[in-house]
């Protein structure tokens, strides 16, 4: 056999392993799933985050032709989770839903995070946005934040504020440091915990969550007057920026579901495509503006860079608000 015989079967040997082997690699991602999904959650059943999760899972199965199992694994501000995830194979079968900005502020907030979040976490699809909210109890005379700021200034560090988390806690001290309030923090194991502070009239007012603030607004017992996130949302589109009483803060929270970093990508484009597809539903928009969130469509490249984005961002706040480490 000649050497040019011996070249071109050689060829044609190398393209045809060449093509089975892209077969091989590929078919995992054309074929999925071919198994049951597992969608994890960092907080226990019938918490806030528990109905959210349990939500999309109901949503996304159909899509999905699978079914999706909703395991809690409570811990740890829900990195007990997060961390399973990460470390779990990256095939698309177990998935983290919770909020993407608690994952970039773990970083900042561990002195030693057990994973690196920018390496191991990939977005795969993402879900809302939500802002943080600064309000008083509705027996407070204040109507504006420009009333609440002049109060503020005269009692000096005699008035407090409550928060019981740190996305709310770097709302408030941004707000005090931009307008030179000394108002002294009084940190709570949860948003309920200090309900009864507010009523008394201990604290001057709260940075809470969405959900808190909007049940507690809605029922009448708190007034919000400002928002964090930089422009107005569509679900909280009457309630004030802090941004626009002259506080130039943009900071919102936001959901997805986080993945092993690895994953394919066609198994991302998948989920993004499924996420998508319930996000952008009007029964989906409504439930979620009832917690305050707008729909946040992005495609998982988009995300991830807002993930990183937001992992620099949050050492920057956690050093301005002074939060400590754990």
């Amino acid at each position: 056999m000649t050497s040019v015989t011996w070249l071109r079967r050689g060829a044609g040997l190398l393209a045809f392993s060449a093509a089975f082997g892209l077969a091989i690699t590929a078919a995992p991602a054309q074929q999925f799933p071919t198994q049951d999904i597992h969608f994890f959650c960092g907080f226990p059943p019938g918490s806030g985050a528990d109905v959210l999760v349990r939500y999309f899972a109901e949503k996304v199965r159909p899509l999905t032709g699978k079914n999706i199992v909703v395991e809690n694994k409570v811990g740890a501000g829900g990195n007990i989770a997060m961390e399973h995830v990460a470390r779990s194979k990256p095939d698309g079968y177990n998935v983290f839903v919770q909020a993407g900005s608690g994952a970039a502020a773990f970083m900042s907030l561990r002195k030693e995070p057990s994973i690196d979040v920018a390496k191991q976490i990939q977005i795969a699809g993402t879900i809302n946005r939500q802002p943080y909210m600064i309000a008083v109890h509705s027996s407070k005379p204040y109507k504006t934040l420009a009333e609440l700021t002049a109060v503020l200034k005269e009692k000096g560090d005699k008035g407090s504020y409550g928060s019981a988390n740190p996305s709310s806690t770097i709302t408030a001290e941004f707000y005090k440091q931009t307008l030179g309030l000394k108002t002294v923090e009084v940190p709570y194991r949860t948003g309920q915990d200090m309900v009864n502070d507010v009523a008394s009239g201990q604290l001057e007012f709260v940075s809470a969550d969405p959900v808190q603030a909007l049940s507690m607004h809605r029922k009448g017992d708190w007034r919000i007057l400002a928002i964090s996130s930089g422009e107005r949302l569509i679900a909280t589109g009457d309630l004030p920026t802090l941004k626009e009483q002259g506080v130039p803060l943009d900071l919102t929270g936001w959901w997805a579901a986080m993945v092993p970093a690895g994953t394919p990508k066609p198994i991302l484009d998948q989920y993004h495509k499924w996420f998508a597809e319930v996000v952008g539903s009007e029964e989906t928009k409504k439930f979620l503006a009832q917690f305050g969130g707008d729909p946040l469509i992005e495609s998982p490249e988009v995300a991830q860079a807002r993930l990183l984005n937001d992992i620099k961002a949050w050492g920057d706040y956690v050093r301005m608000a002074k939060i400590p480490q754990t």
